[in-house]
């Protein structure tokens, strides 16, 4: 089965694992900063915090920025929960805003939901794709909002060859096995922001800071989101090969973009010139006329060996948030409705690319011609 992505570790991996496995500190040691310090490298920023999860780095980032209760923040309802429950732990009001046709958030739609209660915009870099970072920021600062990227997916992208995570006041990153690089689980926050880095740090590890000899002091209430070091000497090698990796599957995307731009029943997302994407997912959409087969197409596809999935379930329609968030987001909605992601990941060969789209092409025309 070649499933949608997955993570490919090589034996230069397995040695650093083992490695840091057989030093005196398996967490709380050099590693760690370490990787901090490759990735704030690799990225071009001045700091990066690395977080167990994606989950608890976003957490961390709604904390440094101050989200309270009372507070809303505005992001995607196409999007992992994870975007907008971190908000929600806060005590923060989400508000959604609709996206365009190639699933990111719409900037028209952002500007009409600000307001005094704002505090921060999410936007999320779509199947590693960058959303209008650049404008959604210029409207943040006009409006004194701070800007949190959800760049889970976009570790590798750029804009005008100046990559994703240079542009906002805090950029989240993931390391699940899916992503483009990863630390089994962990995630990270980067910043060119003093203060906000040395909040993330304090919240990252119970809100203790050190004095001097053994003496600590806990000066605010955080959790314990640390990165062991065998997660970060794991992350450490990853990252040497993330650039590899992102070219293998962009020549993944690029010939997918070639093969599949004719047939009749499904269109691909195109990117403007001046985006790279890391390519995490590469959606194709079904048309309108072929979405009530889009069942029949995922299962065959599955059966036939092809490991689709489809991103992702609005989260206003989650059972938990449908309880308050009773608008819709009709864009949104339609996208999922027609989005199936497709093998595209760097441990995916050429010749098994091609058996992809022959397979994809005998299951569209089979499913051709279904009536709404």
């Amino acid at each position: 089965m070649n499933s949608y992505s997955k993570q490919l570790i090589d034996d230069e991996d397995i040695a650093s694992v083992v490695e840091a496995l057989k030093s005196p500190y398996l967490t709380g040691g050099n590693l760690v900063e370490k990787f901090q310090e490759d990735l704030a490298k690799y990225l071009g920023v001045k700091y990066c915090i690395v977080f167990s999860s994606g989950t608890a780095a976003l957490h961390g980032a709604y904390v440094a920025a101050g989200l309270k209760e009372g507070d809303e923040f505005i992001t995607t309802p196409l999007t992992f929960v994870a975007t907008a429950n971190a908000g929600l732990y806060l005590g923060g009001k989400v508000k959604f805003a609709d996206t365009n046709y190639q699933g990111q958030i719409s900037l028209k739609n952002i500007e009409k939901l600000i307001n005094k209660k704002t505090k921060l915009i999410v936007p999320v870099d779509y199947a590693g794709n960058p959303c209008q970072i650049e404008e959604i920021v210029k409207l943040a600062k006009e409006k004194a909002v701070t800007v949190v990227e959800d760049a889970s997916h976009a570790l590798g992208s750029e804009i005008n060859r100046k990559k994703i995570g240079t542009f906002a006041d805090m950029t989240v990153f993931s390391f699940h096995p899916v992503k483009p690089i990863t630390t089994f689980e962990g995630g990270a926050v980067v910043t060119n922001n003093k203060e906000f880095a040395e909040k993330l740090v304090r919240f990252r590890s119970h809100g203790i800071v050190k004095k001097s000899l053994w003496n600590q002091d806990m000066v605010e209430l955080g959790y314990n989101y640390r990165l062991s070091d065998v997660a970060c000497a794991l992350g450490i090698s990853q990252l040497k090969k993330l650039d590899f990796f992102t070219k293998k599957r962009e020549e993944i995307a690029s010939f997918y973009d070639e093969a599949l731009k004719d047939i009749v029943g499904i269109t691909t997302i195109k990117l403007p010139v001046e985006h790279k994407s890391s390519r995490h997912l590469y959606p194709i959409l079904l048309d309108r006329d072929m979405l009530c087969s889009k069942e029949n197409i995922y299962t065959e596809l599955q059966e036939k060996g092809v490991g689709v999935q489809v991103h992702y379930k609005p989260v206003h329609k989650h059972s938990f948030y449908k309880k308050f968030i009773k608008e819709s987001f009709p864009i949104a909605e339609e996208f999922y409705k027609s989005e199936i992601s497709i093998p595209c990941h760097q441990g995916l060969t050429m010749e098994d690319a091609k058996k992809v789209v022959d397979i994809l092409k005998e299951v569209i025309e089979k499913n051709r011609g279904c009536k709404i």
